[in-house]
């Protein structure tokens, strides 16, 4: 491109300083790189502690604790790559001396060894908030795409590549543009960040852009190829805004979300929305097949699922998964109020699952916190699960306890208890988040921490069994075994 410009320089001499200004952007790019993307080896496993909002009770905080893999509007931590036989992930790590200084970390597990190597440092976020925490990808060639969040537009946001295939030893900054109307802008900020890729389509991105015109307003974006970005559509934009969680189908992409009613702030949130698209965002319809005109903005409109401001419930989203015939599947809790402990209980797991003809919703379970987080596995037609952090954990009424399996035998209409996966934990366990194409030997990843002071921060995995393992705190450059939790 340089040499490009020194030519078309010579045949215009009225822009001497072409190439210099040229030269110059270049070398501005590259130094910003090489600031951002630090491509550095960390010497152990450690995530980021966070807390949200005092709460000045005996709970201290509205949530807190092990963050590593918060929170539930980021998908995915984790991808199994059958061609190298390792599952790829990244999570919100932090220094040795700080547990509140987030760093976006990129990792694997090597199912043929059983080992993970040194984790590679990406970049230093410049936040101790863990909605910052980052999100991965995996195009058609191999490349490792890792996507960081921002929360909200003070900060900035970034996208970058492994230079290598199957490889997180070394990343490039992409230049990401987006459409805005005939031209191609800057794209440096995006919030609460889903990808999901295709062989067909690319990338096919679910995300938040605060105040527009809401809140928090939810927005559906695509690129084939990671770098030029279609203009961002709007999904949804009713009174104060909305949370999303979106999964990806054989045929479909799906988002279910809920709404913060206006004049009563942003704790408070409400009701169960569906919308999905069959042909990558060009049109937008009901579960029901009904043709939509985005942004909804209609409180009781056709993409309601359940009325649960009616009855006085808060919607805590956490899973979205599509059956063997492509029929959505909405994982999320219910519960009394925003507010830790137990006058807002119960917090009641929920599955609604779309029939063909009509929603049903069947209970799983309960918890003590708004923020226990887990999500659902679709094993087989008669083997459906839900991992989660539903028993109580050592600080009660704090997001996290102690993590257990549950069953269903009969397509989400009944659980069971399958497995009690952790016990006499010292710290709550918190946010486990399913791989896509998860492998049995790593089914599940997660972190613990303290729920209600600042503390260390571990990271988890799990096999099918529901067998856990915890990752080195501290290790030499050789790769490690990550040791079983008795």
């Amino acid at each position: 491109m340089f040499q490009m410009a020194i030519i078309r320089s010579q045949r215009q001499p009225a822009c001497p300083w072409l190439p210099l200004i040229l030269l110059l952007t270049l070398s501005a790019r590259c130094q910003a790189d090489e600031v951002v993307t630090l491509n550095q080896k960390a010497d152990g496993y450690r995530g980021i502690w966070y807390m949200n909002q005092p709460s000045n009770d005996e709970y201290v905080y509205k949530y807190s604790g092990g963050m590593g893999t918060y929170c539930a509007k980021h998908k995915p931590f984790a991808i199994y790559c059958g061609t190298v036989n390792k599952t790829f992930f990244c999570y919100g790590g932090a220094t040795k001396a700080d547990s509140r200084k987030l760093l976006h970390m990129v990792s694997y597990f090597d199912h043929a060894t059983g080992t993970v190597p040194q984790p590679t440092i990406l970049l230093d976020k410049k936040t101790d908030d863990a909605h910052d925490n980052p999100v991965i990808s995996v195009d058609d060639d191999g490349h490792i795409w890792i996507f960081s969040t921002s929360h909200g537009r003070s900060r900035p946001s970034y996208i970058h590549r492994s230079v290598r295939p199957f490889d997180i030893d070394q990343f490039e900054l992409i230049d990401a543009t987006r459409a805005d109307g005939d031209q191609q802008v800057p794209m440096t900020n995006f919030s609460y960040l889903q990808a999901w890729h295709s062989p067909q389509h690319g990338f096919q991105v679910f995300f938040t852009r605060y105040n527009f015109p809401a809140a928090r307003t939810i927005c559906f974006m695509n690129s084939t190829d990671g770098r030029r970005w279609s203009e961002w559509q709007r999904i949804a934009a009713i009174d104060e805004g909305h949370y999303q969680v979106t999964g990806i189908g054989t045929s479909k992409l799906g988002s279910m979300f809920n709404y913060h009613p206006k004049g009563k702030g942003l704790n408070w949130r409400t009701n169960l929305y569906y919308v999905e698209t069959s042909d990558n965002g060009r049109s937008w319809t009901t579960v029901d097949g009904q043709s939509l005109t985005l942004p909804i903005t209609n409180v009781a409109g056709e993409s309601l699922v359940h009325d649960y401001a009616a009855e006085g419930r808060n919607v805590y989203l956490k899973d979205l998964r599509f059956d063997s015939q492509d029929r959505p599947l909405l994982l999320y809790i219910t519960s009394g109020g925003y507010e830790s402990g137990p006058k807002n209980d119960p917090r009641t797991w929920t599955l609604s699952r779309w029939t063909g003809t009509s929603w049903t919703t069947s209970t799983i379970t309960t918890s003590d916190n708004n923020y226990d987080m887990g999500e659902l596995w679709l094993q087989s037609e008669d083997d459906w699960r839900v991992i989660g952090p539903t028993g109580v954990g050592p600080q009660p009424y704090n997001p996290g306890g102690e993590v257990e399996m549950w069953q269903s035998r009969d397509q989400g209409a009944t659980w069971r208890q399958m497995k009690q996966m952790t016990h006499d934990s010292p710290m709550n366990h918190t946010y486990v988040r399913r791989p896509l194409n998860a492998h049995p030997d790593f089914i599940a990843i997660w972190a613990d921490g303290h729920g209600r002071q600042p503390s260390e921060s571990r990271l988890y995995f799990s096999n099918l069994q529901g067998d856990v393992f915890r990752f080195p705190a501290t290790m030499g450059t050789k790769p490690a075994k990550p040791e079983r939790v008795p």
